[in-house]
């Protein structure tokens, strides 16, 4: 446990500040994460150090296509969420809190990377499993470090982050894949428990700060899945992030409180067609297709990345990261 960031105190309560739910928090009861604590006044984060996962991973699991493609990165992830998304896929770790669950390890971020550090041709670090912003502590204090060995740190996240601590990261942070779960308010009220709006600015700040960025949209049937809704999504993404921002439309599979019909393949690829007609590179995950896997150069439409589950060849780039046939740069050089 450690004395938690981004927190005022009030004559009653302590006021956290780290993501945009600002809970007002008694003294002995922790926020909507479940991890950050009043204890007498003082906000402790109790998931300091609690490792509930870690291992190394393809870098297009988590997922990102643009960044490092075919690398290997080490991925740590720790417990809860401020999100209560009725189909989360991870469930049994973002939902609970460190007393109700059985089975963490200790770890200081020192020893975080020397585990990184142990496996030749690692790239870097992934925060990721459960929701990194409630392990915040813990993920910058690793991060500064994972930069001093020339480690790449990667944040995988629902972007729902309060502007200040988000802008403190950027200096440590290269990469964020964040889930931009729909484009509804309501869907973030009654499905998430919170709300679009942070979100939509978080993205904003994630692109202005140079950082790479790439976006997964889980379509849940009968939910988010509305094709007018969508577009006004991808208009969005277009017209405030760019053309060239990375999205990855994710089929999903029945899970936790949400038991709809998966995701069928019809509507996949009909999102991925509005998609397409707006952003030069969209991807379909969760799916045994090879529709929406390889990366095209959006000039000339020559395959430049093929991909087979997490296996991945360039097949069509130069090592300046451009289309070998247009030259078109479709990865920037020192993301290869």
């Amino acid at each position: 446990m450690k004395e938690a960031s981004f927190y005022k105190t009030t004559d009653d309560k302590i006021n956290c500040t780290l993501c945009p739910h600002n809970c007002l928090i008694a003294d002995g009861k922790r926020g909507i994460c479940r991890v950050r604590k009043n204890e007498g006044g003082k906000l402790i984060t109790e998931s300091y150090g609690q490792i509930c996962s870690m291992n190394f991973d393809p870098i297009e699991k988590k997922p990102l296509y643009h960044f490092f493609p075919g690398s290997i990165i080490f991925s740590a992830g720790g417990l809860g969420c401020n999100l209560h998304c009725r189909f989360c896929q991870n469930w049994e770790i973002s939902q609970t809190g460190i007393g109700e669950f059985g089975s963490l390890r200790t770890s200081s971020p020192q020893e975080l990377i020397s585990k990184a550090i142990s496996r030749e041709g690692n790239i870097g670090i992934a925060y990721t499993y459960n929701e990194p912003t409630v392990w915040y502590e813990f993920m910058i204090e690793t991060a500064k470090l994972a930069k001093i060995e020339g480690l790449k740190n990667v944040m995988v996240t629902n972007g729902f982050i309060s502007p200040a601590p988000l802008e403190v990261l950027f200096p440590v942070m290269d990469a964020f894949s964040v889930d931009l779960k729909a484009f509804s308010d309501e869907f973030y009220k009654t499905i998430t428990a919170s709300r679009l709006a942070p979100v939509l600015n978080a993205l904003k700040m994630i692109r202005k700060s140079g950082r790479h960025l790439e976006i997964t949209n889980l379509v849940i049937t009968d939910t988010n899945d509305d094709e007018m809704e969508f577009t006004e999504m991808i208009n969005w993404i277009a017209g405030e992030l760019g053309k060239e921002t990375v999205l990855h439309i994710s089929k999903y599979f029945p899970m936790f409180k949400m038991n709809k019909e998966p995701t069928s393949h019809e509507k996949l690829q009909a999102l991925y067609e509005i998609a397409c007609e707006k952003l030069d590179y969209v991807y379909l995950g969760n799916m045994r297709s090879g529709l929406g896997q390889n990366t095209f150069c959006p000039n000339c439409k020559a395959e430049v990345i093929a991909r087979i589950g997490y296996d991945t060849r360039i097949i069509g780039l130069n090592e300046e990261g451009r289309c070998r046939n247009c030259r078109k740069e479709v990865i920037a050089k020192e993301l290869l």
